[in-house]
């Protein structure tokens, strides 16, 4: 595993890292023996940085990684989770927002309980613009100013934030000191609108994560989730990508994860996986060298949807209005 400068943090980043969101039965139900080999594979390949909200699986994604952490050494790997957002057993798209101090603090305790843990190397604000952005600004005031407290504090190691829209990015990297951004699906096979991000990021030592290198499911030769904004029209060209790669000989999700880890101006991507197996085989994927007409080829395929902005909240809404009660 490769290593790298990591922002202003005093530690080398794994060119790979671990979302724990795979473990909540975010995208398939799980096993939760499965889901916990998954991290120790993790870990063996020598991934440190692992990351995790409360939201993912109304918990379940944090509760199933302490489980998996119990044990280790806490030196073996960097640890972020997320608050602001939660989400109720069976309640998706029903998710609370609130970003005051009161429920950040208490959000932390109950996360550092169940990941049994005392401290976070980062804590990301987590998806400000959901809800149509009705509690962004809080967010952007009192979530943020809480962080930095927390911070000063020495309770916390780093102030960040976990959301998509890159207006808002601007706007957060231009107006609030911030240690990490984590970014997630703009630097994959149809986006990558990250790189507008970098050059700030490196002037200002912030740390930048790259993450959903699958495209939230679209990269992965897979049908994407039904909670996914894509029409059936952009679901469609995912499709004839997919099926351009198999005809050529190699998997998408292959061409998607060494595409997105290949930048050497982006620290690190991250992942999310509940399965041992795929888990080694993206480590195994990062190291081979990959073609680069192909990729070109496949991107061109993407040219329909490349750089389109997803619209989250209907696909959250779409998918409520789908579920039983």
């Amino acid at each position: 595993m490769d290593y790298g400068a990591f922002g202003r943090f005093g530690f080398r980043i794994s060119r790979l890292s671990f979302g724990a969101s795979a473990l909540g039965s975010v995208f398939r139900q799980v096993d939760e023996s499965d889901a916990i080999r998954a991290v120790h594979a993790a870990l063996d390949a020598g991934i440190n940085y692992l990351d995790v909200a409360p939201a993912y699986g109304a918990t379940r994604s944090e509760t199933v990684l302490g489980k998996a952490l119990a044990g280790v050494p806490r030196d073996r790997y960097h640890l972020s989770t997320k608050v602001g957002k939660y989400t109720a057993p069976g309640g998706y798209g029903n998710d609370e927002l609130d970003y005051s101090a009161e429920r950040i603090e208490r959000s932390l305790d109950e996360s550092r309980a169940r990941l049994g843990v005392d401290y976070f190397d980062i804590v990301h604000l987590h998806d400000i613009e959901y809800q149509h952005r009705a509690r962004m600004e809080s967010a952007l005031g009192e979530g943020y100013e809480t962080l930095v407290r927390l911070k000063e504090a020495g309770r916390i190691g780093g102030v960040s934030f976990g959301i998509y829209p890159m207006d808002i990015w601007h706007r957060i990297v231009e107006t609030r000191e911030i240690d990490a951004m984590l970014v997630h699906n703009h630097y994959c096979l149809n986006d990558t609108r990250a790189t507008e991000l970098v050059s700030a990021a490196t002037a200002k030592g912030i740390g930048l994560i790259n993450a959903s290198p699958f495209a939230s499911g679209l990269l992965t030769g897979r049908e994407a989730p039904a909670w996914h904004p894509a029409e059936e029209s952009d679901r469609e060209c995912f499709r004839r990508a997919a099926r351009f790669c198999d005809e050529a000989g190699v998997p998408i999700a292959k061409l998607a994860l060494q595409f997105s880890a290949a930048n050497p101006e982006i620290p690190t991507t991250l992942f999310s996986s509940a399965s041992e197996e795929s888990v080694r085989r993206n480590v195994r994927w990062v190291e081979e060298p990959y073609e680069a007409e192909l990729i070109d080829a496949v991107r061109d395929i993407l040219a329909p949807v490349r750089d389109k902005q997803w619209d989250y909240d209907a696909g959250v809404e779409r998918q409520r209005d789908r579920t039983p009660g």
